[in-house]
Formats: C-alpha cells, structure tokens, sequence
C-alpha cells in the first residue's frame, strides 16, 4: 500500500516566483524585517516611533502576520571560510591567528548555544474568487494534490502585481520607522518552511538550491 504524501496535510500548494501559493487559492508573501533598540531611543525618538507604527497599523485595510523567530546561529559557512582561509595564508603568523580564532569559536559554541532572531512580515492577498467559495469546497481542497490545484499563470501574474503593491506600500512604510526589510525569494521561502516543518532535521540535513532541483514549469 503505497504511503499518503505528508503534503496532502500542508495548506501550502506551492512555491513560486516569490509567492507561497495555497491551497484554497490565496498568495503570501513573506517580508523578513530589521530591528530597533528600543531602550536606547530617546524619549522623544520612542514616540515618534510610536507614532509611526500606529500610522502604519491603521493604514493597512488587510490582515497580516508579524512573526519573531528565534533559531540556533549557523555558523558553518562561516568556520568554512575561515578553514579555507587559513590554508590560503602564507603569513605564519597570520595563519596561527586564525587557528586561534576558530578554536575561540568552537570554545564559545561548546559553552552555550548562540541564538539569533529573525523578524518576518507575513502578507497575504486573497482574490474576490477564493472569498465567494464555500466551506465545503475550500474543505475539498485540502484534500487534493499540488498536482490538481496549480494555479494558471494569467491568474497568478493578475493576483501577484496585488500582492506586490502590499509589499511595496509595507516596505515603504517599514523605511520611514528607520527599518530595513527584504522580500524573501523562492529559495528562502523553501528553506524557511523547511526549518519551520524540520526543526530536527534541517540543523544537518541542508537544501538543495531550488536552481539544482527538478521544477516543472507553468
């Protein structure tokens, strides 16, 4: 008996071009956020700070998700540059530094694990189509394959160019509070659910860029 795909309970359809695809026909997309200290602003700067991000609330006329994420820091990209580094060195003394300095760092990770924060704006955009469906047929949908739902491309690119004005008002709004914000692309968004749906096994099991993978097409 063959088994049933786990993605048969996921909400998501699929991942493309940016978006994350649902099941039930809405798009999402995901902005990842800069921070402020707070504490350190000055009374009058925490007001007006305040003060935007009220404007910014009451400015949105749609739901959306704000979503602080605390991880293990991967830093095996980083040892791995240092470990190629010191190979690359002539200078004796140069490279006994960087011996140093990476068992400094292997030190400091065997103390207490070093954990980092992601902020991340999830926006949504749901078309007037996906609103005027019933329960039983949004019911339905959970229960048939990304295959059987694939959204067509017209229909993705109309509802898309909305989603980019949310995004874009967002980003907006988020640089005049001082904050820095990216949109994530297909291939972060891939590795972000995967670390969300395998906390265990993504810490050593990694992802294939999406470029190496066989995706179909529209």
């Amino acid at each position: 008996m063959a088994k049933e795909s786990t993605q048969k309970y996921l909400d998501m359809a699929e991942i493309r071009d940016n978006t994350v695809i649902m099941k039930d026909g809405t798009l999402r997309a995901v902005i990842l956020c800069s921070s402020i200290n707070f504490a350190l602003k000055s009374e009058a700067e925490q007001n007006a700070l305040i003060s935007s991000y009220m404007e910014f609330l009451n400015s949105l006329d749609f739901n959306l998700q704000i979503v602080v994420q605390s991880r293990k820091l991967d830093i095996e990209g980083y040892i791995k540059r240092l470990r190629e580094a010191q190979k690359k060195q002539l200078n004796d003394l140069l490279r006994n530094q960087i011996f140093s300095y990476l068992d400094f760092i292997n030190e400091l990770i065997e103390i207490g694990e070093i954990m980092t924060k992601k902020f991340l704006i999830i926006v949504p955009y749901n078309p007037l189509g996906a609103k005027s469906k019933g329960f039983w047929q949004r019911f339905t949908e959970l229960f048939h394959t990304a295959q059987e739902i694939r959204m067509k491309k017209e229909k993705f690119m109309q509802y898309k160019q909305e989603l980019d004005l949310r995004l874009g008002n967002i980003q907006g709004a988020l640089n005049s509070m001082g904050l820095e914000s990216v949109i994530l692309d297909t291939q972060s968004l891939i590795e972000l659910y995967y670390n969300v749906y395998n906390p265990k096994t993504s810490e050593n099991q990694r992802l294939k860029d999406v470029s190496q993978l066989g995706v179909e097409g529209f």
